[in-house]
Parts: C-alpha cells; structure tokens; sequence
C-alpha cells in the first residue's frame, strides 16, 4: 500500500488548493471508569457555509491522529467528531476533475479505506459523534467507526454519491447493508440520492439502524462521551437488530434494480454499480466488499456521466448563488407589501411563497367574491398541510394566514411596492391589467409579469414608465422547481431588475437574468423539443415509440407525460407564439391542436397500475402520415433540435453563455446531472458538432481533460 506522504505528493497537482480538514486531538478522560478517549476534532478553520471535506492532506492528518491514538497504551478508545453543526460533507471534489488516469482514481478509493478503516480493525474501540451534517464520506467515516451517535438536530445525514454518479467507495456501499440490511441500505445509497438527493434528518438516523443512540442540543457531545463511557464500562450493552441475509436481501437488490431502470434506464451507471455491491456484500468478505468498492469507483470517477455531475453540482452550489450581470444590489428598493393579480392556482400558490419567505403583507385581487375566497382558501389549506407536516409551527402558520389577504378593489395595491400578475396568459389581458396597475401604484412600485413566452417589452409598451417592469417567470409547481427566470425588457432600469433579483433571493429562489425573447430559456429548448417529438408521431411515428424515445437519456419524464402535466392549452399556446416569432423552427401539431379542441388533459390515459395508455377515443382524434421513425431516430431529431435551439439562444444573447443554459434546465426543467443540464451531453454525443460546427464547453469543463 502507498504511504499517505507519498499519496498526498502524488496528487498535489490534482488537489492544488485543498482547504484542509485538520484532525485535531485531544484526551477526555471518560466517565463511570471508562478510561482515556483520544478525541479527534476535525475542522477546517472556517464558518458552517464551508464544510469540513476530506482531501489528501486532510486523509494524512487524519491518519496520523488515528495512528497516534492507537499507539499510545493508556488511550481506551477513539472518538470523531466535527467542528459546530459539521462532521464532514464527503470527498473534496474539487480536484475530480484533474484527475485523468484509472490508477489515480483506485488511489483515492485505497487511500480512503486505508484511513478510515483504521477505526475498525479491531486495536481499540471507536466512536463515531456526528454533531451535524454527515454525507458522503462524512457519513463513511462515522460508519468506519464501532459505535454511533447522532444529534437530533443533524439537518442532512446522506449518501449523495449516486447523484453525482458515483458510489460511497470508502467503505459506506459495503458497510452499510452489513449494518443495518439490504433494504435499508437500498434506500439510502440509492433511492434517496435518485429521489433528487434526498437526505435524512437527525431524528430519523437511529431508527434505520445507522446510528445507536441520539441526543439532543448544546449537550450533544458531553451526553455523547457519557454514553461511551456507559459502553466501555459494561453499564450499558448496544443492541442491533440481526440483519437478514436470506430472500429479503435479494428482493431488496431487485426493488432497487426496478427503481433504477425506471428512473435512468441505463443513462448513468452508478446506481447499478453500487447494487452490485450490495449484492455481493451478502456473502463477500469486507476485503473483497472493499477492493469491488475500489474497482467501481475508478470507472466511475473516469465517466463521463460523472464530470457531468461535477460540473453540474458546480452550477448549482456556486454560479446559481452568484447570477451573471445582475445590477448591484445596493440599487434594489425594499419590498414590504406584496400584489399578486389573479387566484387561480399558480397565483395562489405565489401568494404562499411571497408571505411565507418574505414575511410580509401580501393581497390577491380577482374579479369577484367567489374567486377571491378560493384562492385565500388554497392558501389557508396549503398553510395547513405545512403545520401538520411539522414544516412550520401553529404560530408561524396563524402568522402566515394572517399575511394574505384578498379583494376585488385593485385600490388596496396603493401601497405595494411589488406587485406580480400571474392573470391569463394573453397580451391585451396584460396590458390592461398593467395599465390599471400604473395609476394605482407608487412610481417606485415594480410590475412584475409571470409570463411563460410574451414579450415584457410589448407589455410594458404602453405605460408611463416601462422601466418598472420586470419579467418574474416561475416553473410549476412553485413551491418545488427552484428556477425563476428574471426577464430584463428593453426599457428596464437597473433598480427595477436589482430589486427583482432582491426579491428572488428572499424567496429562495435561483434567478438568471434573460434577454427578452420569447418563451425566455427553459419553455423555448422544451417546445422546440417537444415540437419534434410531435412531429415525429404526426408523421406516422407510433405514440408510444416517439414518447419512450427519450428514455435512454434518463429524463425525469417522457415528452407526452410533460404534456400532461403542463397542459396541452399551455403547451399549444407557447408552441403557437413561438411559431409565430420562428416559423421555420417551430412545429404547431395539427393533433396538439385536436386534442385542445377536444378538450383532452393529454394524450394518455391511465391504467390501475399507473401507466398510461392511449384510449380509444384518443387515438381516433389522431391523424398520421406513412412515415414513422425509430426510436432511435426520434431521439436523435429531438436533441438535434434543441443543439440547434440552444446555438441560436446563445448566439441571439437570451443569457450570458451556456452555463446559464444548463443551470436553467437543471433547475426548471428538472432535467439530471447526469447530462450536466443539456449541453454537456450535446457534447460528449457530438450533436453540438454535428449540427453547430462547434461544442458549447471547452474540453474539460464538464468532460474528461483532453
């Protein structure tokens, strides 16, 4: 096995800017007789906004505390614990992609378990105290450990690896279903990370097994140390339910095997190879569990689908926090009361948002009594639902009902200094409605529209001051997708956009500047995608091969299950006002238009198991040419239109560069990290080549170096 010294040389031009996780130590003489722990504290000397990480310098210091301990005779056990509210938040990543050789990768899966399992190879007893946020090999090292203990109010313990398109490779996708079972161990290596990463919370550790005992608050520690003392002294015994290594096992593998294809359909790798693991480790020794877990994660840390997440994590963690070309935010005005123009559901759901981020006044108008009640009455209910899920207290429930109020006299927005309107999605309605809105607001108030594809510019055209008017395009549903495009018409001022982008982050919402034009980002690339998929089964392309075309890709949904959830009226209109700015370019079905006529919510029916099919009725509104195409050929249409989309997007300035592109798709679209948004993907397929003449990335920037 390679030194850590010669470890930590060998990848210092991998790691050149490692911030170190020290591995501080000190003795704690433990209660009920229990003896001497070596305490090891690891910190990198900053705040709780930079986590603890592991990196090669950070593996060797704490290799060489662990050593120290296990020399010294008068030290009874070890413990690990993190500096306030963090253990560790996994692997550093920001060397991944430096890394340009197999045996670089196996390294650093080696050097991991090398350290780690340190404090389970039987010399002294271990303790692992995660006091906070645990993923990755955060949660590796505490499991590397004999005995746990977590906090209560631990806000993330995860494996995030298989999200990213890895797998936990120091020792977590061995040690894990050893621990606490197959099924368990599916869930948390693999389901939860698919499920948009999904993470445990402190209270919901030690019932899964993965930690022994929990405690509460300031005291996490002290009660920590106590209960090892207990431990170590006999007065206490840890008990852990025997984990069952017969068919439950295996119909645990195969559950998450169904999960997986249905989700990824073979479009990233890691997920699979991590059930690999868990399979094997039903009967394999933990060398052998270990040295699968070196193997997968040298192919994984080299795939493709891997620099993808990278790059894709980076959009997310940093450039969303820091959009491109916004004004100084010292210009944003403040917002104290809030409008919103309309009840209907996406109104109402921003009437939530607004009062319960912002905690300010916020009033809805609508054109009648009746419908004014039904959006307060969504409101009240929604508010409801959160205070039974624990997600807010009866308190800042009251509080939040308190905050929205309705009318019908648009007078009561006099004193909004934001006021949105999320009315019918039709140029003379918002016009109107911005008209009335200018002689009742203040001068400084900003007018906000959340149009999905109309020009601000147009419907800000024929007021006194179009420089208030600001494009505030959320995704549905509101309270999930995280993307708000923020419009900058021709005429918007510096202050207007600085205090929509303001406003944007005291919602938590990650905001982009965009050019007007239409349909902004998001909904123009999925029309021009969808306008080919449709046109694809208008040709004579079965429903269902042009719908499951895509799957090889991984998407979150199928073309016509989009359809479906966003409406064909919505789709058509985008569709039909993209059509009318790019004719050549954008497809109006003719059965897109049949099926709005006829009223239908989509193209599927569904089936007592939930899946959808065409019905009779449907099909018979449906007319096809003589001309299918495979699916193969469908989904290489659809992705060359949207390499085309994206070129001419750019090339027009709708955003600053591809990378705003991506975090718009990732972030509104939901689309995976595993296609790094969609031009990483377009890329390494060679479409961006083939149909621009040029990649949207340099080489390296979300792909292996050249």
């Amino acid at each position: 096995m390679t030194s850590p010294t010669t470890l930590t040389r060998d990848f210092s031009d991998v790691f050149p800017d490692e911030v170190v996780t020290h591995a501080h130590v000190r003795d704690v003489d433990l209660p009920h007789g229990a003896g001497t722990m070596a305490l090891i504290t690891l910190d990198n000397g900053l705040d709780h906004t930079r986590p603890n990480s592991f990196g090669p310098q950070g593996l060797a210091e704490l290799d060489a505390a662990i050593e120290s301990a296990l020399a010294r005779e008068d030290v009874a056990a070890i413990g690990i614990t993190g500096k306030p509210f963090i253990l560790a938040a996994g692997a550093d990543i920001s060397g991944m992609p430096r890394i340009t050789r197999r045996e670089q990768a196996k390294e650093i899966a080696r050097y991991g378990h090398e350290v780690f399992g340190k404090l389970d190879d039987g010399r002294k007893p271990s303790f692992g105290f995660v006091n906070g946020l645990a993923i990755g090999g955060g949660l590796e090292v505490a499991l590397n450990c004999t005995y746990r203990t977590v906090i209560a109010s631990a806000p993330a313990v995860a494996f995030s690896e298989c999200f990213l398109g890895i797998l936990p490779g120091w020792g977590g996708t061995w040690l894990l279903p050893n621990l606490v079972g197959a099924d368990r161990a599916v869930k948390v290596i693999v389901e939860n990370a698919l499920n948009n990463n999904r993470m445990l919370r402190g209270p919901q550790v030690q019932p899964l097994g993965i930690a022994d005992a929990t405690f509460e608050g300031a005291d996490f520690l002290e009660r920590s140390l106590d209960w090892a003392g207990q431990v170590l002294s006999g007065r206490t015994q840890v008990e852990r339910a025997p984990v069952d290594r017969g068919e439950a096992w295996d119909a645990a593998v195969a559950r998450g095997r169904a999960f997986v294809d249905a989700k990824l359909h073979g479009a990233a790798p890691a997920a699979q190879r991590a059930l690999d693991i868990i399979a094997a480790a039903k009967t394999c020794s933990k060398e052998e569990g270990l040295a699968l877990e070196d193997d997968a994660l040298a192919d994984l840390l080299m795939s493709e689908e891997f620099r993808s997440g990278l790059y894709a994590f980076d959009l997310v963690q940093r450039r969303a926090k820091k959009p491109v070309g916004v004004p100084d935010k010292s210009l944003a005005r403040p917002v104290t009361k809030v409008g919103i123009v309309g009840t209907g559901l996406m109104a109402s759901q921003l009437a939530l948002l607004f009062a319960r981020r912002l905690l300010v006044p916020v009033v809805l108008t609508d054109i009648d009594d009746e419908r004014v009640e039904k959006g307060l009455s969504y409101v009240r209910g929604e508010v409801d639902k959160l205070a039974a899920k624990g997600r807010v207290s009866g308190d800042q429930a009251n509080r939040i009902k308190a905050l929205v109020t309705g009318s019908t006299d648009k007078g009561v927005y006099a004193d909004c200094d934001f006021v949105l309107e999320a009315v019918f999605e039709e140029m003379k309605v918002k016009q109107q409605v911005f008209a009335e809105l200018e002689g009742i607001v203040s001068p400084e108030c900003v007018l906000a529209t959340n149009t999905s594809s109309l020009s601000v510019t147009t419907m800000a055209s024929k007021l006194t001051h179009p420089e208030r008017v600001v494009g505030f395009h959320f995704f549905n549903p509101v309270a999930i997708l995280p993307l708000l495009e923020v419009v900058r018409g021709q005429r918007t001022d510096d202050a207007s956009l600085a205090t929509a982008f303001a406003t944007a982050k005291g919602l938590k919402k990650n905001a982009i500047l965009v050019k007007d034009a239409p349909a902004f980002v998001v909904n123009r690339i999925l029309t021009r995608f969808m306008g080919e998929v449709t046109r694809c089964v208008d040709e004579g392309t079965p429903v269902e091969v042009a719908d499951q075309a895509v799957l090889p890709l991984g998407l979150p949904m199928t073309p016509f299950v989009l359809l479906q959830l966003v409406g064909p009226a919505v789709g058509l209109h985008v569709a039909e006002t993209l059509h009318e700015a790019f004719p050549d370019r954008f497809y109006v079905s003719p059965n897109l238009q049949r099926l709005v006529a006829a009223n239908k919510p989509g193209l599927w029916s569904w089936d007592a198991q939930g899946k959808p099919f065409l019905d009779d009725d449907t099909r018979a509104l449906l007319e096809q040419g003589d001309q299918p195409s495979t699916g193969e050929q469908v989904r290489e249409r659809a992705m060359a239109a949207v390499a085309d989309e994206v070129r001419r997007l750019l090339d027009d300035g709708v955003v600053a560069d591809a990378p705003d592109v991506d975090l718009a798709m990732l972030l509104g679209a939901g689309w995976p990290f595993h296609l790094g948004g969609i031009t990483p993907y377009l890329d390494r397929s060679g479409i961006a080549e083939r149909v621009g003449g040029r990649r949207f990335l340099p080489v390296g920037a979300a792909s292996l170096p050249a």
